[in-house]
């Protein structure tokens, strides 16, 4: 008899994902050339299901979908697209419908669609605009990559710092533009200089007299547009940010930043970080071909062949103790395996704890030593097993004491590279996200076949 809460589990595993019934019967309209019936099927659909839709299917369908779509097409779908797929869904929309498109989208959303598109398609796209448009969309373009000047929208709700909630609700009710969604009404001096933030909440629910300077928020927060939109995110969430003014070089508000972007780029940077501890491109994606993906982990592979070769050597220079005692080419795999693993634990609580800039100067030292010991006492537990084990197998003490011990020495070496490697490239500049897996492993490699076979040297002949 069958649990009756599966079909409660089935549905939370395909929660927010479009169904097989749902892409089937989308592509047979798309086959059978019915407009009409598309839209109706899209029409529920929000952007980022769309979206989803259009990097799942193949190319020839996407294409024959867009088309067959048509003026139905939403700014929105090309925002929630990947930057892969982004770019051949531009080269694939009527020139028309990318113009009505673009129009629709907040300057923010404008800046990241642009950015990343080669100049003909980023001229297609600003021709389109209106005036003001592009040229707050040219000054965004003009900072830095990945900064917060690239990440903040131009449409700010501002007000001065005299003015009262009566006055501030009368001018917002009186505009003929505002942003779609906003949260604070942000206070600024004569100079333009942000001062405080005014949430909507606290303006609906106080009384028309009250001055705006009494009701800011206690904690407020001014960006520099030439930050690391990386720290942007680390500040949204450090201290719970909703949206933060953004300020150009003299203090004067420029844009404000919102939450959601915010996550957006906090979500991407982990995403980066899983990526480069694999060894694959930061870009990668499902949608990539088979070039493209081949291209991207090559040259890691690479390099992880230069480090096979040099643990080859390592072995090479013990030829005649393996051939001694042949059962130390079986129990060699345990000790490097042993050491690469814990590594890899230590190595990704370091890199997250850098990152989320929980690793400080101020306790390194705590955090190397905690690591140290956590590997020092894994390493006499599984010493015992092994040891005993190896014992028992192949009645040798002596070779059960040599795997013990290499097991110790590897797994004490392997929480102290876990923990240091990424900490010294980050003070050289290297993302330790990128690097650290490949010197980490090469080192539990290198240490355990080394101390494993060093010690059977010394031991067993």
């Amino acid at each position: 008899m069958s649990d009756p809460t599966d079909h409660i589990e089935a549905d939370r595993a395909d929660a927010y994902v479009l169904s097989p019934r749902e892409v089937t019967a989308i592509l047979y309209a798309v086959d059978i050339g019915d407009a009409d019936k598309l839209r109706d099927l899209m029409e529920p659909l929000h952007a980022a299901d769309i979206a989803d839709l259009l990097e799942q299917v193949n190319a020839f369908d996407r294409a024959r979908l867009i088309r067959l779509y048509g003026r139905e097409f939403d700014g929105e779908i090309l925002s929630e697209l990947e930057e892969s797929i982004r770019q051949d869904v531009i080269s694939i929309l009527n020139p028309q419908v990318l113009a009505e498109a673009v129009r629709e989208l907040d300057s923010d959303d404008l800046v990241d669609l642009v950015e990343d598109l080669d100049e003909p398609r980023q001229g297609a796209i600003l021709d389109a605009l209106e005036d003001a448009d592009r040229i707050v969309v040219e000054q965004s373009l003009a900072y830095p990559e990945e900064t917060a000047g690239r990440l903040m929208q131009r449409e700010v709700v501002m007000a001065p710092e005299h003015w009262n909630v009566g006055q501030a609700i009368d001018h917002l009710r009186s505009a003929e533009h505002l942003p779609e969604q906003f949260y604070h009404v942000v206070l600024v001096d004569p100079r333009l200089h942000p001062i405080g933030n005014v949430t909507l909440g606290k303006l609906m629910g106080s009384r028309r007299d009250v001055p705006l300077q009494d009701i800011t928020e206690d904690v407020f927060r001014v960006i520099p547009a030439t930050q690391d939109e990386g720290d942007v995110a680390y500040a949204f969430n450090q201290y719970h940010l909703i949206s933060a003014p953004v300020v150009d070089n003299e203090g004067r508000l420029v844009g404000v930043i919102t939450i959601d972007d915010a996550m957006v780029v906090l979500d991407e940077e982990h995403e980066e970080d899983i990526l480069r501890l694999a060894g694959v491109h930061d870009e990668s994606s499902i949608s990539d071909s088979v070039a493209e993906t081949s291209r991207h982990r090559l040259p890691w592979l690479v390099v992880n062949m230069m480090t096979a070769v040099a643990a080859a050597i390592v072995i090479s220079l013990f030829e005649d103790t393996i051939s001694s005692f042949v059962a130390l080419a079986a129990l060699m795999p345990i000790v490097a395996s042993m050491g690469g693993n814990a590594g890899t634990q230590s190595l990704t609580v370091a890199v997250r704890a850098l990152a989320t800039k929980d690793l400080t100067a101020s306790n390194v030292g705590r955090v190397i030593r905690r690591e140290a010991m956590v590997g020092l006492i894994n390493g006499v537990f599984f010493a015992l097993v092994i040891g005993t084990l190896s014992f028992l197998w192949y009645d040798r003490p002596a070779l059960g004491l040599v795997i013990g011990a290499a097991l110790i020495t590897n797994m004490l070496v392997a929480a102290l590279a876990g923990t240091a490697v990424p900490i010294v490239l980050e003070k050289i500049g290297v993302d330790p996200a990128l690097a650290s897996g490949t010197f980490v492993t090469t080192t539990t490699d290198l240490m355990g076949f080394f101390a494993f076979l060093g010690l059977a040297t010394l031991v067993l002949i």
